[in-house]
């Protein structure tokens, strides 16, 4: 972790030379006069929300002393300054960042230092820092000095059901709090209602994130009650909370009174078909919703047969997931009415459902009257030649396209001259990935040309991977045309992991390639055996590369195959 020397000023530093502690101290009241100081100590908004004396010993910090003199509010804040430091951060009036940065008690000590000299802060983000479990209460005791506090994120923090309830009450004295993350903390689950229930009607909060906290059915019931108090939320984000599929009715129905809410996640939050028909009532209500995710739900498959109406309904729309959600065909014929009318959408993750292959002619031959979708992930959904065809034509009408993904389906190789209209008319492409599609030589010989001739230009991240048909002439062609998608920074040609085969006179034209791609720092090529003389070119390159150039082929050599 970078640490940066600590500057002390000297007769000759010139006034703009300013230290860092007199930079954040810039605006803080705490930098006017001791009227002031003395004027925020019998605040009585602040008088029942005090430290107690154990606190006040344990952490050694002097926070509810006095200053009695410049001279100790220089050696406190050369050590805030010190602290800071050693932790490679900074500090400004308004934001205090100490994300994934190994917190100990005694940093968390420290830092509750700091806050008397930041009154005005509003956001603290002490989120990864998996060893403050169980001193939470050393920041909540002291809350009332940041009362402005917007933003207090939180996550994977190891948090103990002590920490949740004394976050809980202090809650109570940071009124302008509008985002608050707590995912990734399993002591959230069956606390719920300590935590946040001391939120009032008109709470400021616009974003909640619960993600993977263990929450219980019961946890989802008291957040359906919550929800008709936070008329402000913009973003609620429970997902891989696989209990509280139980409570959708009581969710769905809070629901119906957050007209402001623009992003609700439900990923892997055992969803199931009944699950579908509630949200679906809610939908109607949900005019500013802009992304919607109901993935990693299997049990979901089925409910959209009789239940998509209001989703239609949701005209600003710009993202869909319903990726691994076990669609069946009659899913397929139900969303083939109601996915074409998201004028707005932007994103569409259809991916890893298989039951779609032989069924979705008709919804993807549709998606041609989405012009605004810039990603499309249909990998993993079996599709079929009358499918791939229907998708293919239908490509050519989607002129804002930046990310497509086509893996993981067999049909597309030997059929990738289906897409060559796509290919040459999409100038907004950056990520095309085609692994594992059974791509042939003919296929890659196809998409040489159409980078030779200029079209691709966007083109930042390619993925090749597990096509093992490919013969080196095909590598060949491909590897001498490279090297005009000038914006690429990643590309993937591995292997399946089951295979492996010798590099051939390929390598050379793609060393050659590579040294005329600025911006490549990726290059995947797993499995490909190198012999001696490869090796040594490729160390010769790594050597003479002025870029940072990871050839990620695993170490393989070819004499480790005899």
């Amino acid at each position: 972790m970078s640490q940066t020397s600590k500057k002390t000023p000297s007769d000759g530093e010139s006034k703009s030379e300013t230290s860092f502690v007199n930079r954040f101290l810039r605006g803080s009241n705490l930098g006017s006069s001791k009227a002031d100081s003395r004027k925020e100590n019998n605040d009585p908004t602040t008088a029942d929300f005090q430290p107690s004396d154990e606190t006040q010993k344990t952490a050694a910090l002097d926070t509810a002393k006095p200053l009695t003199s410049e001279m100790d509010l220089g050696s406190r804040m050369e050590k805030n300054e010190q602290f800071l430091q050693k932790l490679g951060k900074k500090a400004v009036d308004k934001c205090l960042d100490l994300n994934n940065c190994r917190l100990t008690t005694a940093d968390m000590r420290e830092m509750v230092a700091l806050l008397p000299f930041l009154p005005d802060l509003e956001e603290l983000d002490i989120s990864w820092n998996d060893f403050i479990g169980g001193t939470l209460h050393l920041i909540t005791q002291q809350m009332h000095l940041v009362s402005k506090l917007k933003i207090l994120r939180l996550g994977s923090c190891r948090l103990t059901t002590d920490d949740v309830r004394a976050l809980g009450d202090a809650i109570k004295v940071i009124p302008q709090l509008e985002e608050l993350n707590l995912s990734w903390n399993g002591k959230v689950g069956g606390n719920l209602p300590l935590l946040l229930q001391n939120f009032q009607e008109g709470s400021k909060i616009q974003t909640l994130e619960l993600v993977d906290c263990a929450l219980t059915s019961e946890d989802g019931a008291f957040v359906g009650r919550l929800l008709p108090v936070l008329q402000n939320l913009e973003v609620l984000d429970l997902s891989i909370n696989g209990n509280i599929g139980g409570s959708v009715n009581s969710i769905a129905q809070g629901l119906k009174s957050t007209s402001n809410l623009k992003v609700l996640k439900l990923h892997s939050c055992g969803l199931s078909q009944k699950s579908v028909k509630l949200l679906d009532a809610a939908f109607g209500q949900l005019g500013e919703l802009r992304k919607l995710d109901l993935s990693c739900n299997k049990e979901l498959g089925g409910g959209f047969e009789d239940s998509a109406a209001q989703l239609a309904t949701l005209e600003r729309l710009e993202a869909l997931d319903l990726h691994q959600c076990s669609l069946t065909e009659d899913d397929v014929v139900s969303l083939t009415q109601v996915i074409p009318l998201l004028s707005s959408l932007q994103e569409l993750d259809l991916s890893a459902n298989k039951k779609m292959g032989s069924s979705s002619e008709h919804l993807l031959s549709r998606l041609r009257f989405l012009p605004t979708l810039k990603s499309l992930l249909v990998n993993n959904c079996a599709l079929q030649s009358e499918t791939f065809s229907a998708l293919a034509e239908a490509s050519i009408h989607l002129p804002a396209l930046e990310i497509f993904d086509l893996s993981w389906n067999k049909c597309v190789g030997g059929n990738l001259s289906l897409l060559l209209e796509t290919l040459k008319l999409s100038t907004s492409l950056q990520v095309l990935r085609l692994s594992s599609c059974s791509l042939l030589t003919e296929d890659v010989a196809l998409l040489a040309s159409v980078i030779q001739t200029g079209h691709l230009a966007k083109l930042r991240k390619l993925d090749l991977s597990y096509n093992d048909s490919i013969c080196d002439a095909g590598w060949t062609i491909f590897c001498q045309n490279v090297w005009l998608l000038k914006e690429l920074t990643e590309l993937d040609i591995s292997l399946r992991p089951s295979t492996f085969r010798n590099c051939g006179q390929w390598f050379r034209h793609l060393l050659c390639a590579v040294t005329k791609l600025p911006e490549i720092t990726e290059i995947g090529m797993k499995r490909w055996l190198l012999p001696a003389s490869q090796e040594e070119e490729l160390e010769r390159f790594d050597q003479d590369s002025r870029s940072s150039i990871h050839f990620d082929h695993g170490g393989f050599q070819q004499a480790d195959f005899p």
